[in-house]
């Protein structure tokens, strides 16, 4: 049974068994001594149930009747009366009852002669063993040393495996085992936070794995501290996870969450830099309507996805409703990945124009995906461009593409002035814009004056530290432009002019619709025009849809728009014909806005 690997307990339960066959005057039992020095019952099949489990956490000791004071000495016991016996003066009252009157006891040691178990014989008379007795004791006592050895060994490698080696925390095999046992539990139960590092990558680009690995220990060892008596685990990587049991941070899951991240929040020691951990956290509670505890993981990574995009250090409790965005923003992640894999995201252009001669002063180039015979705006698969990796990896191939188109047209003699690129948050917040920007128009040697950078005013939000500001000014520096777009619909607009650096506003849309003389929205436009000029800014009015709107803007001194009056946005090679048609030649290339009009190249 030991080599099959059978059960400890059956293992010994018929050891005992086939012992009471050879000594048909003995009752046998098999008692466990855990790492507290703590007995455990785990044979006595001739015992009555009772009688084990009062046995049960008994601390041995020289006073703990036969078998705690053999684990206790590590030596054989053997009590002939246990009525008189001092060792047995606390238990005989459990034992009398039966019908024992002698109790014989040996130490099962380890190979380190540490006690692991008790092997014992009850006598209904009062006596010591038999030779014959003491034989079979020599031979079980042995075989039981092998089974719980092999016990102990199974048990290390289970605890090896469900076992984090880094933090000592459970580990993801040991969720996964945790979370399919808590199916049977009901409603209301239990909950999970899903917990995210936030900065374990700048630690380890930084200072070395060396000190990522510090971190990861202390905010393993912070995070199981401050969930205790519920258990931690890390799921791998920056990931851990707590499931929550005890009533208390049931009823208050943001309270548990802020614990958590109050104790990370302590500056740490790691490998001789003092680095602050930091993390996110997202939480889910089990519900009606949860038929399994993985949609309730599920919901918590959700919740932990919203949380790291709408501001990471926080928590964010999972909603009804939540998932559905999440999983439509991923279907969207998932569709431009694959887009990008297959050459599938490309540049339109729309034409920025004179409004008095409609000649072609520039372009605004506009993300397309391709998909079958459709071409998608970038509005039907904005939500992809939440995530950072994804925002960068198509700003970088827009780049690359507009740089190459530009250049062509450069080639081929058109006078080509300037495309405007739009920017998101993403982008100027990932750090990486300057050094793909400048690496893809190097790349196809046109210089950065042919460059618009067009970004909206949430762009400059969130920016304590001034890095986007820093950012453009580094670009600016290096000859291109930027244009504050959608100007007007955002936040303290007339502030934004004097705080960061832009060359060209963009009025928005909804300006331009429905503008007629003495209406409030003519003299919103023509007092953003009159600001301009006084700030030596250029003005772009987007969204011209006819004759009417164009002749306004330019009776309100405006001297450049974009819309579908002059063309929709185009691909590459409508774009290369109506530049061939309608390019504004001027002598010098670069400037924005050209006051007087040209003579056209054709």
């Amino acid at each position: 049974m030991i080599a099959r690997g059978d059960t400890l307990a059956s293992t010994v339960d018929r050891l005992c068994v086939e012992v009471e066959k050879l000594a048909p005057d003995v009752i046998c039992s098999v008692l466990m001594v855990d790492g507290g020095n703590v007995l455990r019952p785990l044979a006595g099949p001739s015992l009555p149930a009772e009688y084990s489990a009062a046995l049960d956490g008994l601390q041995v000791g020289p006073l703990v009747g036969s078998c705690g004071t053999a684990a206790y000495l590590r030596c054989e016991v053997a009590v002939t009366d246990i009525a008189t016996d001092p060792k047995w003066a606390e238990f005989k009252h459990m034992a009398l009852p039966l019908g024992v009157r002698a109790c014989w006891s040996s130490p099962i040691l380890d190979s380190q002669g540490e006690p692991v178990g008790t092997f014992a014989f009850y006598f209904r008379t009062c006596r010591a063993p038999t030779e014959l007795e003491r034989e079979i004791v020599r031979h079980s006592v042995h075989l039981c040393a092998i089974a719980l050895d092999r016990y102990h060994r199974m048990n290390e490698q289970e605890w090896r495996a469900s076992k984090d080696a880094l933090t000592g925390l459970s580990n993801r095999a040991a969720f996964s085992t945790a979370l399919a046992e808590l199916d049977r539990d009901m409603p209301g139960d239990w909950a999970l936070l899903a917990i995210d590092l936030d900065n374990l990558k700048i630690v380890n680009d930084t200072f070395g794995h060396q000190a990522g690995d510090c971190l990861l220990k202390v905010a393993g060892e912070r995070i199981a501290a401050a969930a205790a008596p519920d258990r931690a685990f890390r799921i791998g990587g920056d990931e851990f996870a707590v499931i929550l049991r005890s009533e208390a941070k049931l009823s208050d899951l943001e309270g548990a969450a802020d614990r958590i991240l109050a104790a990370l929040a302590e500056a740490a020691d790691c490998a001789g830099h003092i680095i602050v951990p930091r993390a996110t956290i997202g939480g889910a509670a089990f519900s009606h309507g949860d038929r399994v505890a993985e949609r309730v993981r599920q919901n918590a990574d959700f919740a932990l996805y919203h949380a790291k995009e709408t501001g990471r250090g926080g928590f964010v409790r999972y909603w009804p409703g939540l998932g559905t965005n999440i999983t439509r923003r991923l279907t969207a992640i998932r569709e431009v990945d694959a887009a990008l894999l297959e050459d599938r995201i490309e540049p339109f252009y729309q034409p920025i124009v004179r409004l008095d001669t409609r000649e072609i002063v520039g372009l605004e180039a506009l993300c397309r995906m391709r998909l079958g015979e459709q071409i998608l705006c970038a509005e039907q698969f904005q939500e992809a461009t939440k995530d950072v990796h994804v925002a960068t990896a198509m700003t970088a191939r827009m780049m690359k593409l507009i740089a190459a188109d530009v250049r062509t047209w450069l080639d081929m003699g058109i006078p080509f002035q300037h495309v405007g690129i739009n920017v998101s948050s993403a982008d100027m917040h990932g750090g990486l814009l300057e050094r793909v920007l400048v690496e893809a128009f190097e790349q196809e040697n046109v210089p950065l004056k042919h460059v618009i950078l067009e970004v909206t005013e949430t762009v400059y939000m969130g920016d304590p530290g001034r890095h986007v500001r820093k950012t453009v000014q580094a670009l600016r520096r290096k000859g291109l432009r930027v244009a504050l777009d959608d100007f007007g619909t955002g936040y303290a607009s007339l502030t934004h002019l004097l705080s960061v650096p832009v060359d060209i506003i963009k009025i928005d849309k909804e300006f331009v619709d429905g503008i007629a003389p003495g209406v409030p929205k003519m003299a919103i436009v023509e007092g953003l025009i009159q600001i301009a000029k006084k700030l030596d800014m250029h003005v772009v009015a987007e969204g011209i849809e006819n004759e009417d709107q164009a002749e306004q803007l330019w009776a309100a001194g405006c001297v450049l728009g974009q819309g579908y009056l002059f063309s929709h946005g185009v691909d590459r090679e409508a774009t290369t014909a109506l530049l061939l048609d309608r390019a504004q030649y001027v002598a010098e290339q670069g400037d924005p806005e050209p006051l007087r009009p040209a003579a056209r190249r054709r």
